[in-house]
């Protein structure tokens, strides 16, 4: 009989155009190294949400995808950086306007605006990162990812590592895409407890009422450093900030504290954040870059689906970064704990599970 760990829902059961619109378009593309299978001539573009394409998370992530397409496949790629939700408008017109073949958008935020598009402009193909569109299409494909599978390790691994038994998560903003890493990293506390007679307390996330605390964007740094430090002051000695660039507020507390250590999202933030490397216990990671490439590769060469990608554990298209300076701190009995937890999720014994999964 499979186990079943349960997220829970609200009321159930138990994760440019225009100097106005944000900055210019960025172009290139070569045919260098380009595969037999894609043309030159093809063009896929990429908005960003407000976070901008050097948050260190999902946008940078997107857009290496978009850039390594350009350099292996030899398409012409442009990039379009968002610094507000009201850029996110004129930014899709404006690539409607050069004539993309496909237009990707990055983040749950773009959903709305990314759904009208396609309905507009049904010879455009579309994806969209980390969000379902508000209605399907046959030119609308969704990259989704069932992080919670892999924030389920580390909130094990966060509370088999902690010395005051209390971890803690938080939010930019509230959005199935940012809670369904806290449903993860929560239950993942919880098995830990389970399986040890622990009593690890988790803050800033109560998985059964669907509550938490959230900075209300993903921008202000000061704001994800104020909340890290209202958790370690309540004990908190590992943090995972689910908030992009606003992460890295929580580590500078971090930092500023001492003792206390970071679970990063999207990117391995040991490799993309190298000022926080030594507080960084590991990641949870969602190789948007490749579900990028892959969707860009396959429109090119005339075979675009609107099938959702979804990434799991089983398909690698989400896993658990390596524990780095923390190798020696994550004791044996937890590595190899995780070790059988993921197996077990790989082959559906168990099935960790959100309200915001896919």
């Amino acid at each position: 009989m499979k186990n079943i760990v349960r997220a829970a829902a609200l009321g159930g059961a138990v994760a440019l155009a225009l100097a106005a619109c944000g900055s210019a378009p960025e172009e290139s593309g070569s045919t260098a190294g380009g595969s037999d299978n894609a043309s030159s001539d093809f063009k896929a573009c990429m908005v960003s949400d407000q976070g901008g394409f050097e948050d260190k998370s999902f946008n940078q992530s997107g857009a290496e995808g978009l850039d390594r397409a350009g350099d292996e496949l030899g398409v012409q790629v442009v990039k379009v950086e968002s610094s507000a939700e009201t850029d996110f408008g004129p930014n899709v017109d404006q690539l409607v306007a050069q004539d993309c073949n496909m237009i990707i958008g990055v983040g749950f935020l773009l959903a709305d605006t990314l759904t009208e598009a396609a309905a507009q402009n049904p010879d455009i193909e579309f994806a969209l990162v980390d969000a379902e569109f508000s209605e399907e299409s046959e030119n609308a494909r969704p990259l989704l990812f069932n992080t919670q599978e892999a924030a389920f390790l580390a909130g094990y691994v966060a509370a088999g590592t902690s010395t005051s038994g209390t971890v803690a998560t938080f939010g930019g903003a509230e959005i199935p895409s940012v809670t369904i890493f806290m449903d993860g990293f929560a239950d993942g506390v919880t098995k830990y407890n389970e399986d040890n007679g622990a009593d690890v307390q988790v803050l800033g996330w109560d998985r059964e009422a669907q509550t938490g605390s959230f900075t209300g964007d993903f921008d202000d740094q000061t704001k994800g450093q104020n909340l890290a430090k209202g958790f370690i002051d309540q004990g908190a000695d590992v943090i995972m900030p689910v908030a992009g660039p606003v992460g890295l507020g929580a580590a500078a507390a971090a930092k500023e504290a001492g003792g206390v250590s970071i679970v990063g999202v999207d990117a391995d933030w040991y490799e993309t954040s190298p000022d926080f490397s030594d507080l960084i216990l590991t990641s949870v990671m969602k190789d948007i870059g490749q579900a990028v490439f892959d969707t860009v590769s396959e429109a090119a060469d005339g075979n675009f689906s609107a099938e959702p990608y979804v990434g799991t554990l089983e398909n690698e298209g989400i896993g658990l970064a390596p524990f780095h300076d923390f190798d020696s701190v994550v004791t044996d009995e937890v590595k190899s704990a995780v070790e059988d937890l993921q197996e077990q999720i790989i082959a559906g014994d168990l099935v960790v599970e959100s309200p915001s999964q896919h």
